[in-house]
């Protein structure tokens, strides 16, 4: 099967061979035929395996065919996506796919200047990409309209749903044509999204190349049994290289629950001299930018993140995913092991499970079908834990830690010492002996001279 046996039009076929793509992915091979035909369709696949052409390419066949004007002030193709950095992507890759198509592609995320997603839509675009918050922002402001869009997609419904925004897509629903073409994908169908396309699609083609919450074949899966206070010493030794672990470490993504989780786990890093970044919600945008693009070009091969970068971050290299703190959702666990596996590559995920997260790996298990191999730990670990291994310095001794001792202890103030005390020692405001009130280290008989001269007159 290639390409041109799906009915793509010739300018995104040749689109396609400017990036070298030639065989299309099963989801892409079984959805690119009814998306063309104008079919509403639920897609279901494991990330990674090319669901944004899957749309995007029967997408831009449509709008290039159908031949309208760009409207003003709203958009032809909305595509909604949960994150800031999924959305950049997917805006990447319509402008790759439409680059001879001569469509205008925008994207709008929270976190920028609102007034330039203001006058960059001003004049209206093609195709749209946004997350849910902003582009409500600018329809209250009476800055964007909805009354002209042709597609409504809906990547990583899935996450729209835990991430909150089922009441903004309720909003959205109601403020779009009922004759638009809508498109679910997504790697996960929990009820609510099934209960949501019941809603807002009409007999959608159902598309699912994998079972619901399985994980790449592609990744090898492994476990650590460790304490919850280790976690941190363990992460160290094996980004140093002193616990050898399965495959080549090159870039590695690490993943905690919480924000600060992820700003302490850099910090610590940073102090065993391992360079990593940390991104998550609280980051600005340029933060987050920046981050991705030093570990996307291996400056900074370490990237510590929240679940906000499970979905979204398609970064090419990614060796390892390791799993700092095991998410208490377990279709999270699906999202973030697919960070890695990327355009056919092998990936290896590890997972670090405390006493405390055994009922989240049950469910990981139960819910994913993952098989673990476990790891030992290091054979000198518990030693390093306590601080006594090769991986952490000894403690300073006792006298190294004390500055100066206090006056009346030890040998006496030095001499270079006993004239600094006499410099600064008008500072407590009384004369020491053999010092004037105004002078320092001035006796008191020079004074009295040159009082006596100052009465004898002027020359």
């Amino acid at each position: 099967m290639t390409f041109d046996k799906l009915g793509l039009s010739q300018p995104v076929l040749q689109a396609l061979d400017l990036k070298g793509y030639n065989t299309p992915t099963p989801i892409q091979a079984q959805a690119i035929p009814p998306v063309l035909e104008g079919r509403d369709l639920l897609g279901i696949a494991q990330t990674g395996t090319g669901k944004t052409a899957a749309f995007m390419l029967p997408s831009i066949d449509r709008l290039r065919e159908a031949g309208r004007q760009t409207p003003f002030k709203s958009c032809r193709m909305l595509v909604l996506a949960p994150t800031r950095e999924l959305a950049g992507q997917i805006a990447q890759s319509a402008k790759d796919y439409g680059a001879l198509a001569g469509l205008k592609v925008q994207s709008i995320v929270g976190g920028t200047s609102v007034n330039k997603d203001r006058n960059k839509l001003h004049r209206g675009t093609d195709i749209l990409v946004a997350t849910p918050g902003r582009l409500l922002d600018l329809i209250d402001q009476k800055a964007f309209g909805l009354g002209s869009v042709e597609i409504l997609v809906l990547d990583e419904a899935d996450q729209m749903l835990d991430l909150g925004f089922i009441h903004a897509l309720r909003k959205i629903s109601q403020l779009v044509p009922d004759d638009r073409q809508t498109l679910f994908f997504s790697a996960t169908m929990p009820k609510q999204i099934k209960e949501l396309v019941g809603k807002y699609c009409r007999e959608p083609v159902h598309v699912s190349v994998t079972p619901e919450s399985t994980t790449a074949e592609r990744i090898d899966q492994y476990l650590f049994m460790v304490q919850q206070d280790e976690k941190q010493t363990l992460l160290e030794m094996i980004l140093r290289g002193r616990h050898p672990v399965p495959g080549k470490i090159e870039r590695v993504l690490v993943f905690t629950r919480t924000k600060h989780g992820a700003d302490r786990v850099v910090k610590k890093l940073a102090q065993a001299g391992v360079p990593a970044n940390a991104i998550h919600g609280n980051k600005s945008q340029p933060q987050r930018e920046r981050a991705l693009s030093e570990f996307r070009s291996a400056k900074t091969p370490v990237l510590v993140a929240t679940d906000v970068a499970a979905r979204g971050i398609d970064i090419p290299g990614v060796s390892h995913v390791v799993n700092y703190e095991l998410p208490n959702v377990p279709e999270q666990y699906v999202h973030r092991i697919g960070r890695t596996a990327r355009a056919g590559a092998d990936g290896i995920a590890i997972a670090f499970c405390a006493e405390d997260e055994r009922a989240y790996l049950k469910d990981i298990r139960k819910t994913t079908d993952a098989e673990f191999d476990r790891l030992p730990l290091p054979d000198n670990f518990r030693a390093v834990v306590e601080g006594v291994g090769p991986t952490k310095p000894a403690p300073r001794p006792p006298h190294q830690r004390v500055a100066v001792k206090p006056r009346g202890e030890g040998r006496p103030a030095s001499g270079e010492q006993r004239k600094s005390n006499a410099k600064h020692s008008h500072r407590t405001g009384r004369p020491r002996i053999g010092e004037g009130r105004g002078g320092e280290g001035d006796s008191a008989r020079p004074r009295r001279r040159r009082r006596r001269s100052g009465r004898g007159g002027r020359g």
